[in-house]
């Protein structure tokens, strides 16, 4: 058990975890729809200091897939491309609730950014926005060079389920051999289905146990529970972690989250992936979010833009050729 109290939680962050506590329960069904209803009212928001576009791509149903394109206000040349997932437990959430994030990516290094606003589990489990994310990914491949792209730095990340579907997409592009990706940002990502000692009766504020497993039984679908669920729904369960690209990721100690972004992070280094990575003591999930003037939460973000600029001035990934 992983109970969290008060005194676990750090200084800074205590007086909103009360908040948090006091008018939030845990993840349901019916929380879930609510909130994927207000998300719709995100759609088209963004800063205006950023360039934004929306692109569409057809899938194999017919249906369309939403893709956000952010680029800076002068365009510039020779720049990395960055697929950014968005958060929310697999189950709610909108590129445009991490503009924020965003921002900082395109003003600091002149990227551009694509998020898709990828099928949600509520609507189809695994593997539909695995396969939307990874389409994405394949467009930014094809479509970046008009922003100025330049294919050998293609980096994919994003946080929370967003973090677990950028480490399954780069899985998957290393397997696959299309896309050349070059960096991989996990913030405090949703990686396991399976239990670990920090996601057993962890109560923690933002999300706790209850949270997450409703989350991966929605999710997985006919998968949960079972001894079979794929790497590409649930990266920790990969058994090759050899030539991926490099990765920066933090969490914090509190969190469910925590047990396996360690161990995650731990079977890159065995494989010599190059790792930028750090702990937040007393942090609770998405603290980054929750309490953003927190001088914790800006150390992150910190650490997160330094490992961000690091990538763009040294990693790059050979562009494969067609034979």
């Amino acid at each position: 058990m992983y109970k969290i109290a008060d005194s676990m939680i750090h200084p800074e962050l205590r007086k909103k975890a009360r908040s948090l506590r006091n008018k939030s329960r845990s993840f349901s069904l019916n929380k879930t729809k609510l909130l994927k209803a207000l998300c719709v009212f995100l759609r088209g928001r963004h800063s205006r200091t950023l360039r934004y576009r929306q692109e569409y791509i057809i899938r194999p149903d017919g249906s369309k897939l939403r893709l956000c394109v952010y680029t800076p206000l002068v365009k510039n040349e020779n720049v990395p491309g960055l697929l950014w997932i968005h958060g929310g437990g697999y189950a709610i959430g909108a590129p445009e609730q991490d503009d924020h994030f965003i921002k900082q990516f395109v003003e600091t290094s002149g990227c551009v950014v694509v998020s898709p606003d990828y099928t949600l589990s509520p609507d189809k489990p695994y593997p539909a926005a695995f396969n939307d994310c990874y389409a994405a990914l394949l467009w930014l491949y094809k479509n970046g060079g008009t922003y100025g792209m330049r294919q050998d730095q293609i980096f994919v990340g994003g946080n929370s389920a967003g973090g677990g579907l950028a480490a399954a997409v780069t899985l998957y592009a290393r397997d696959k051999g299309e896309v050349p990706v070059a960096f991989q940002i996990l913030l405090y990502p949703m990686l396991d289905d399976r239990q670990t000692n920090s996601s057993t009766g962890n109560d923690a504020p933002v999300w706790d146990s209850v949270s997450n497993n409703g989350a991966w039984r929605l999710y997985l679908g006919d998968y949960y529970g079972g001894d079979e669920v794929p790497a590409y729904a649930a990266p920790s369960r990969a058994k090759n972690f050899a030539g991926l690209p490099p990765a920066c990721a933090f969490v914090g100690d509190i969190e469910p989250f925590y047990d396996e972004t360690v161990a995650y992070i731990e079977n890159l280094k065995k494989s010599g992936v190059p790792v930028h990575f750090k702990v937040y003591c007393g942090c609770y999930h998405a603290f980054v979010r929750m309490c953003s003037d927190a001088n914790i939460s800006k150390d992150a973000i910190s650490f997160l833009m330094e490992s961000f600029m690091h990538a763009v001035n040294n990693y790059f990934a050979p562009i494969r050729r067609k034979t």
